[in-house]
């Protein structure tokens, strides 16, 4: 596993480089019992950092959140083009929507600047009426007008209720996306 960029940094990933280099470890002045357990620590600490990395991260944050999720590599890209394929990195960011609408739509930018190349992997959440119930977003009712719809465009996440839902004050929407 490679290690990530700095712009993503804010995750829960350890970096993979190496902390010893081997010929360093040759040349040190000590007996091969000892070269051998360092080697050996060194592999059991790269083993560690790539079964962490590997996880899925537990933080829903307001910002953008590298989750730790990897997903095939790109269809689109093979050895013959200028970019290798490798697995891509999911991101998360919680959406604070607020009330949901009376009868209609309403709409709550997202703030994530979507690029060519851009794909969500999970768009839900859940909705509050505090203290008494909980509706989970998109929901489906055998009722038509109980549906709440849920979607993302370019720039906004955007609910839409058949009935009024403005007494749901609390509302989070969960986003989670690959960029490549």
């Amino acid at each position: 596993m490679s290690s990530y960029p700095t712009q993503i940094q804010q995750g829960s990933l350890i970096q993979t480089t190496f902390v010893w280099n081997a010929q360093e470890v040759q040349s040190l002045k000590v007996g091969p019992d000892l070269k051998r357990l360092l080697v050996q620590l060194y592999t059991n600490l790269n083993n560690v950092v790539l079964s962490l990395n590997a996880k899925d991260t537990g933080l829903y944050d307001e910002q953008e959140f590298l989750t730790g999720q990897q997903f095939f590599a790109n269809p689109s890209l093979s050895s013959n083009t200028s970019q290798a394929p490798t697995q891509r990195q999911a991101f998360r960011k919680v959406i604070m929507f607020g009330a949901l609408p009376n009868a209609g739509a309403k709409s709550v930018p997202h703030n994530i600047n979507i690029l060519a190349g851009y794909s969500f992997t999970r768009i839900y959440g859940c909705a509050t009426l505090p203290t008494s119930s909980f509706i989970p977003l998109p929901y489906a009712s055998p009722t038509l007008n109980e549906n709440i719809s849920l979607l993302v465009d370019g720039t906004n996440v955007t609910i839409t209720t058949g009935i009024d839902r403005t007494s749901y004050t609390i509302c989070y929407v969960i986003v989670e996306y690959i960029k490549q």
